[in-house]
């Protein structure tokens, strides 16, 4: 009998698109209300988080030709997050979506990937929780508020959330596929008596593995996804592969040169599988082989600034310390609806996904799913990864929910065994999974109207604050200003001027002395050249916290009646560069007598140069002030010009040791200390051990004190200690040893 006609290409793709049609109706409808309320409170087009911002400006200098330079002339940035989002969204801006005609493309690629998540997610759930389950799976992805919030803020926190439930599916079905549909072909040809057949599964290890490889390239926690691809490629590899053949088959086997033919072709399949195995490893070094190809460092500037691995300030307890903070106010608080997360979130959702967790072990048992069971673990614990931050709840914890789809799997087995249960004390009852199931969607779709109040008015907020900075900069500053920024996103896209980003995720090399602290990054801006630095800030005072660099106030942009700001006020400044180098010298000098070595506190590079030990959380007590100048008991002659000083300072310090590399032994020298203290202190000196003397430093003050150093003692390096004798702390600054 003949085959029956292939159905047709249009057809065939139809039939792939079926199953979105409901998701995209229900997420267009989301989005419309999303869109609406926007609208209405902000009166044009906006989105609620600056970062989006940053993606936008990353896209359309990639489509004027900059690859991944933030602005033009300062080449290539390795502070991209997200290395596919503004690839997406450059072809739009390239087509001639401007200014805020672009949100429009970026709205319309969160509808897509939101629809995409929540087919995805039921399609996860399915061989665990059964169809129904799975249905209410779906919808409790399409009604989570924060999955709504995030489709329509301009991120990739969806699409990234979509790729790793797609990698989490297809992992588990390379591993479990799912029971062979009965043969109608009768031409089909017969394998060997006891041989496995060869796997039909190689359109879904090739999407695995492009699915693998890309996710990192969406966020670098898309590493987990992976893994995860990389070992189901791997474990679906090594399945067996049929024995060679016999020298002499059995009668009943087929003739040799079929057989050969099989065994030849299950090699090949098992060594293509080994290599493609492979490709998903790939993935996540790509931005590092990047970075280190145009930057000269393998680790983006957003690692160095958010993680807390490998954070400098951070020593192995307290690194511990701030992990397990981190873990506790995940599971305490974010998924469990506390004050971080109740907008999103019903109260007492951990304790559903806990039991979630427990019904994916039953569901797994029951339907002989263990590896699906194991990825939708794996992708749950997965939220973890967030914690290894300094801090994972910014911007709307947005770094936790990509996770959430494993939760939502989870409470869809719940809703199945509970169901499942209670058929058994009562057939008649196989209503009870779809209802709980629909509960628990309920129970999420509840938020909406609270999480879509909040889009609207943060997206209202960034308007009126960034957007509208960013749009006054385009109006009154030059052309050729270049902007010193905390939140750099609409600065820099509305502004159309070159940003310098004094946290360091967008502008290299300046995210080392944003982690150190405010003093060292005051004293790195002394060795920046002139025309590198900030010729304006629009910056929040506090967040900047270096007012020695602040100049005039020209125009401030207030917003209250928020939540999402890091600030109520954003001011823009003229840049004062006059202080700069103002306190690199005692303000007393004796003729004849030259500095013959010093450290600069706060000054990275000096500190390194003279060993300088650091406690941990000293970025913590890393300031820079501007002040009149000290007091000094310093011999020598007193600097009239010299009213005002900058420096930056290490606070609440108990001792300070370091080390003076000096070019030969002075014929006499003099250790000249500039410290302060909140309520007065006494300090002991000592020099390769042996004391030399005490300073009183008053209360309140910053002082500069001198005392002689023993020249017999100054080997180079000596090794100096300034240890507190009485009070509850001091203030350093620098430290100098002058001498003949």
């Amino acid at each position: 009998m003949a085959a029956p006609p292939a159905p047709s290409r249009l057809r065939a793709l139809a039939a792939r698109a079926l199953p979105y049609a409901p998701a995209l109706a229900a997420s267009g409808a989301l989005g419309a209300l999303c869109i609406r309320a926007i609208l209405a409170q902000a009166g044009s087009p906006a989105l609620p988080l600056d970062d989006a911002f940053i993606h936008m400006q990353y896209a359309r200098r990639l489509a004027e030709g900059g690859f991944f330079s933030f602005v033009a002339g300062d080449g290539y940035s390795s502070g991209a997050t997200s290395l596919l989002w503004p690839v997406l969204l450059a072809p739009f801006h390239a087509l001639g979506l401007r200014d805020l005609s672009l949100v429009y493309a970026v709205w319309a690629l969160g509808l897509v990937f939101h629809a995409a998540l929540a087919v995805e997610t039921a399609r996860l759930a399915r061989p665990l929780a059964g169809p129904a389950a799975a249905a209410g799976a779906g919808a409790m992805c399409a009604g989570f508020a924060a999955f709504a919030w995030f489709a329509w803020s301009g991120m990739e926190t969806v699409a990234f959330a979509w790729i790793l439930t797609r990698t989490a599916r297809l992992a588990a079905a390379l591993c479990e596929p799912a029971p062979p549909e009965p043969a109608t072909d009768s031409a089909a040809p017969a394998l060997p008596p006891g041989a496995p057949a060869l796997p039909p599964t190689a359109p879904i290890a090739r999407s695995l593995a492009l699915c693998g490889f890309v996710a990192p390239l969406l966020r670098p926690e898309g590493a987990l996804a992976s893994l995860l691809a990389a070992i189901a490629l791997a474990l679906s590899a090594s399945r067996a592969v049929p024995p060679a053949p016999l020298a002499a088959p059995p009668l009943s086997a087929p003739s040799p040169s079929r057989s050969d033919a099989l065994w030849h072709s299950a090699r090949s399949a098992r060594s293509a599988g080994r290599l493609l195995a492979l490709a998903p490893l790939l993935g996540p070094l790509v931005v590092p082989a990047l970075n280190q190809l145009l930057a000269g460092h393998p680790t983006s500037s957003t690692t160095s600034v958010k993680w807390l691995i490998g954070n400098p300030n951070y020593d192995g307890p307290t690194l511990r310390a701030a992990l397990l903070d981190n873990v506790r106010l995940l599971v305490t608080d974010v998924i469990d609806g506390g004050q971080w997360t109740a907008v999103f979130l019903p109260e007492g959702s951990a304790a559903v996904i806990a039991l979630g967790a427990v019904a994916l072990a039953v569901a797994a048992h029951r339907r002989g799913r263990p590896a699906h069971a194991a990825i939708v673990g794996a992708l749950a614990l997965g939220a973890l990864l967030p914690c290894t931050y300094l801090s994972f709840l910014w911007n709307r914890v947005r770094y936790v929910w990509p996770f959430a789809p494993a939760w939502i799997v989870m409470a869809a087995c719940l809703a199945r065994e509970l169901g499942d249960a209670a058929q058994r004390l009562r057939p008649s009852l196989h209503y009870v999974t779809p209802l709980l199931a629909g509960a628990f969607a309920g129970a999420l779709a509840a938020r909406l109207p609270w999480a879509i109040g909040d889009l609207a008015n943060s997206a209202r907020a960034i308007d009126r604050q960034q957007v509208w900075l960013g749009r006054w900069a385009a109006r009154h500053l030059p052309e050729d200003a270049r902007i010193g920024v905390n939140d750099t996103g609409a600065l820099a896209y509305f502004s159309g001027r070159r940003t310098f980003d004094v946290v360091g995720l967008t502008t290299e090399g300046e995210a080392r002395y944003w982690v150190a602290g405010a003093g060292s990054r005051f004293e790195h801006y002394e060795k920046l050249p002139p025309e590198r630095r900030p010729t304006h800030f629009i910056v929040y005072p506090h967040w900047m916290a270096c007012p020695p660099v602040l100049g005039r106030a020209l125009v401030d942009a207030t917003v209250e009646d928020q939540a999402i700001l890091g600030g109520t006020t954003m001011i823009a400044y003229e840049a004062r560069w006059d202080l700069l180098g103002s306190g690199a010298l005692p303000v007393r000098s004796v003729p004849g007598e030259r500095i013959l070595d010093e450290l600069d506190v706060s000054d990275l590079e000096s500190e390194a140069a003279h060993a300088y030990a650091l406690d941990p959380l000293a970025d913590q007590r890393n300031l820079a002030i501007a002040l009149a100048a000290p007091e000094s008991s310093a011999p020598g002659e007193l600097d009239p010009t010299r009213t005002e000083l900058a420096d930056g300072g290490r606070y609440h310090r108990t001792a300070d040791r370091f080390v003076v590399h000096l070019a030969a032994p002075p014929a006499e020298a003099r250790l000249v200390l500039r410290v302060a203290s909140d309520d007065g202190a006494e300090l002991a000196v000592s020099v390769a051990g042996e004391a030399i003397g005490t300073v009183d430093v008053p209360r309140g003050r910053w002082v500069e004190r001198a005392l002689p150093l023993p020249a017999a003692r100054l080997s180079t390096p000596a090794p100096i200690a300034i240890t507190l004798r009485r009070g509850a702390g001091f203030h350093a600054f620098h430290y100098w040893i002058t001498g003949r």
